[in-house]
Formats: C-alpha cells, structure tokens, sequence
C-alpha cells in the first residue's frame, strides 16, 4: 500500500509505472515507423489492429487506479529533489487532465475523426470542399465542448492551443502575428518589386544516390549519432524517438529538386539532435520529453533555416556539391546559390513556402482557427474567408479547393492549435541562435569551416537536458534572457533578405 511506504519507494514505484507505460508507447512508435518506411501491403490490416491493441493498454495503464494512488501519495511532497517534484507534478497534471474526459465524448471524438478523414480524403479526390464541410463541422463543435471540458481563461482556443503549447494563448499570437503584418508585408511588397531570383538550376536532375550520400554527410557533419539512430526513405520526412539513443530520421527524394531532400535532412536532424540530447536517466518521465512542439520545431528550424540557409554554412559545403553535380552547379557561383536557396516568392502551398512567406500561411490558419472555434467564423463561409485571407496577405488567387482550404489534413484530425507551433518555431530558433552568436566566440567561423561542434555543445547545455522541466517560455527567458519576442527574427529577415535582394532600408 502507498501509505507505509517511503518517499523514495513511492517515487520508484511511480518511476516504473511511467516507463512501463513508455515501453508500450515506444513499441507502438516502432510500429508507426514501420509502417511509414518497409510494412508490406498486406501487413497493413493487421498493423491496424495490433496499434488499436497497444493504443489500448498504453491507455489503460495510465489510467490505472494503481497510478493514481502512487500520484496522490506523492503530491506535494518536499522531501524528493527539483526534477522530481516536476515530474510528479506534471505527471498529476497530465493524469488529471485525461479524467476530465467522458467516455462518450473520447469515443464520439474517435468516430467523428475517422469519419472527418475519409471525408476530407474524398473532398481533394473531387476537389470540392462542400464534402468536407459537414464533416468539418461536426468536428469544430467536438473541439469548442473539448475546450470546455479541458477549462480555459479568456479565449476558448486558448484550451485546444495549451495542448500543443503550454502556456501560450491567444493574446501571446494575437501580439506576434500582428507584428508579422505589420513588419513583414512592407518587406515582402518591397521583395516583390526587386529584380527576380532564378533558382532553375535547382530543378535539374540530381542523381538519388549522390542526394543521398550527400544528405547522410550532412546529418553526420551536424552531429546526429548513427550509432543511435538511422535514416530511411518515407512518403513525408519525419523523426521518430524510442528513447535518446535510438532516434531515426526518413527523407525523400526529389531526382529533379535538389532542395527537396537537402532540407529535410537538415531539417529532421535538428529534430532527431534535440531527442539524442535528452537525459536517458529521464526516460519515461516529463523531464526527458521535449518542452513541447514549438521549442521541438526550434530545433529543426534553428538548423534548417538559421545555419542550413546561411552562407557561411555554404561556404564550406558548396565545393563538394559542386564536384558530385558538375554539370548542374559547376557554372553557379555560390552567391547566385545562396540567393537561389533563399528565394522568396509567395505561393499557395505551406509546404512549398520559403522561411519568410511561410508565416502567412500559419498567420492565416491561426485567425480561421480563432474564429472557427469562438464562432466568428462559420464553416459554410471558410472557403471564401480562407480565399480572401490569401489574396490580402500573399497576393496569390486560390484556383480551387486542393491547393487552398482542403491542402492541409491537421483539420481533419481535429488537430486545433497545432499550426501556431511553426511560426513560434521559427521565432524561438532566431531568438536561440542570436543568444548563441552571443555567448558562443567565434560561432560563425567555426559554422563556416564545418565545425558543428561549438553550437550542438551550446545546444546540450542550454536547450536538450531540461525536457519539459520549463515551459516553452521559461526555457527561452532561461536561455536569452526574456521571453519571446518577435524582434530577434525580424531582425535576423531584414539583413538576410536585404542582403539578398539589395534593400537598404525597410
């Protein structure tokens, strides 16, 4: 029984009912990866069934009576050190919050969410949005009683954001995304108006083995462990953790886009670094999992855009690449390269977009998300709201429902709150990576010789070993010295992009 036993018995015994619990989270991640990289077609329906079946007991044991009581005769506790006090907290927290939910409403949201994706599968199949729309709608009432069942102050999205970024809330976006209006469209419109960028030599064919011996270089270069990790081929790339040392990256490849797996490499081994970086000791625990998915995608920006995008990085890469596609880049200069990789031009896609244009899109998909949820928008009007929203903001016209309001398939899973994610990504990453030119002598040299080292250090000391000990914006104040602001990236895009396009003042 909890009560006759120590603290210490107590906090082992919880211990190894979370990493239980990991374990079978872990081996169902096994299975997911699986299936996006070597399942054979006919193994697909049983892999349903054996992910419905651990999904099951994952749940089960964190739901068990037996955790709670292990929970509740911990709670409070002062005799247990900093992190476990955080873990127990969190652990609490995490536990409570999944009790708030009904059994009817967890099953009616799992029926609705599968019916809301093969109706948003047969919408882009006929291009026609008004499949989708009933669906939608029925959704979008699941996430407003979802954010009243999870509690809230203020903005009921602020509910559903909580989920993806703790602690942040609408008037946290409200603030950062009016300053990507009113900083960033003067940019753009002057960007616009500047001479345009070839990038066709990037769109010739690059040999697949060459691409993917030269990505692999990357990743090694970066740090990334392959004694503790792999790289495979999927669909869409993506980074899958097991635990710190067994972190595995997929990539595709484009013979006719070089970018298309250059970045995702740079990319996914930001992920895959920061998982690497976790304490193993905390395995199971909060405080060995990621802050949360905006300081996750910090991490892949930080590398994709701040070092992968910059110059000095190219600096000491261009030549090789030169040498193994001679004929696509051997006449290219690697300013003409430099700016060719950092073209922007608005377009229709969020995928496609580059770093600059890219925080449009999300901007957009955060105000249809607010007004979805708090009923200033209606689901019969979003295909005109999201058409006029692109032809304010990226001067582009929606041709049709594929390539506009059907392209992403986040609404579909009820994933309400997830996009802010990306832009605070990319914010953090340029916050993070000022703080570390500053405190890092010599970072840009040792960047432009390949040297990797200095920051991935810098990055393990102040950004990898906390897990979910702060919160997103208790971990930058940490490291920076204040919150987030949107300063540091503005800054960062003016000189970028006036160097690159020849603007002299904004």
């Amino acid at each position: 029984m909890p009560g006759s036993k120590s603290t210490a018995e107590l906090y082992a015994d919880y211990k190894i009912k979370m990493q239980k619990i990991a374990d079978v989270r872990n081996a169902l991640a096994v299975l997911g990866w699986d299936q996006e990289t070597y399942l054979p077609e006919k193994g697909a329906g049983f892999r349903g069934q054996q992910i419905t079946t651990l999904s099951s007991i994952a749940h089960e044991l964190f739901t068990a009576p037996e955790l709670d009581a292990v929970l509740l005769a911990l709670k409070g506790n002062t005799t247990t050190d900093a992190v476990e006090q955080k873990n127990i907290l969190l652990s609490t927290e995490d536990f409570e919050k999944n009790k708030k939910y009904p059994a009817a409403f967890v099953a009616e949201m799992s029926t609705v969410t599968n019916e809301s994706y093969h109706a948003w599968i047969k919408a882009r199949k006929a291009n026609d949005y008004n499949i989708f729309a009933p669906a939608l709608s029925r959704m979008i009432a699941l996430k407003k009683q979802e954010a009243d069942i999870l509690g809230y102050e203020g903005h009921p999205y602020n509910a559903l954001l909580n989920e993806y970024e703790k602690g942040a809330n609408t008037q946290m976006l409200d603030t950062i995304f009016n300053e990507v209006k009113t900083a960033l469209s003067p940019l753009l419109t002057q960007i616009e108006q500047q001479p345009t960028v070839n990038k066709d030599f990037l769109h010739l064919h690059y040999n697949r083995d060459a691409q993917w011996k030269f990505g692999l270089s990357l990743l090694e270069n970066m740090g990334y462990d392959m004694q503790a990790g792999r790289q495979d081929i999927s669909e869409h790339p993506f980074t899958t953790s097991f635990n710190p040392q067994d972190v595995r990256v997929t990539t595709r490849i484009d013979e006719n886009d070089f970018g298309n797996m250059t970045w995702s490499c740079i990319h996914e081994g930001g992920h895959a670094l920061y998982e690497q970086g976790l304490p193993t000791e905390q395995y199971g625990l909060p405080c060995g999992e990621a802050t949360s998915l905006g300081i996750h995608e910090s991490q892949s920006r930080l590398w994709e855009n701040n070092v992968g995008r910059s110059l000095i990085f190219w600096q000491h890469h261009y030549p090789r690449l030169q040498q193994l596609f001679p004929e696509n880049l051997g006449q290219v200069s690697l300013d003409d390269f430099y700016k060719a990789i950092n073209k922007v031009q608005p377009s229709l896609i969020r995928t496609e977009a580059d770093e600059l244009t890219y925080h449009f899109h999300i901007m957009i998909r955060y105000e249809i998300e607010k007004g979805l949820i708090d009923g200033s928008i209606d689901v019969k009007d979003l295909k005109h709201t999201w058409n006029e929203y692109y032809r304010q903001y990226l001067h582009v016209e929606v041709p049709d429902d594929v390539q506009g309001v059907l392209q992403d398939i986040h609404w579909s899973h009820g994933s309400f709150g997830y996009f802010p994610t990306y832009s605070l990504g990319s914010f953090y990453a340029a916050q993070f990576f000022t703080a570390a030119q500053k405190q890092v002598p010599g970072l840009d040299s040792s960047i432009a010789t390949g040297n990797y080292q200095p920051l991935l250090e810098w990055l393990r000391h102040n950004i990898h070993p906390f897990g979910r000990f702060y919160t997103s914006n208790e971990l930058c104040e940490k490291v920076t010295g204040k919150q987030l602001v949107f300063g540091d990236f503005l800054e960062y895009a003016k000189k970028k992009y006036g160097g690159i396009y020849s603007i002299n003042s904004f």
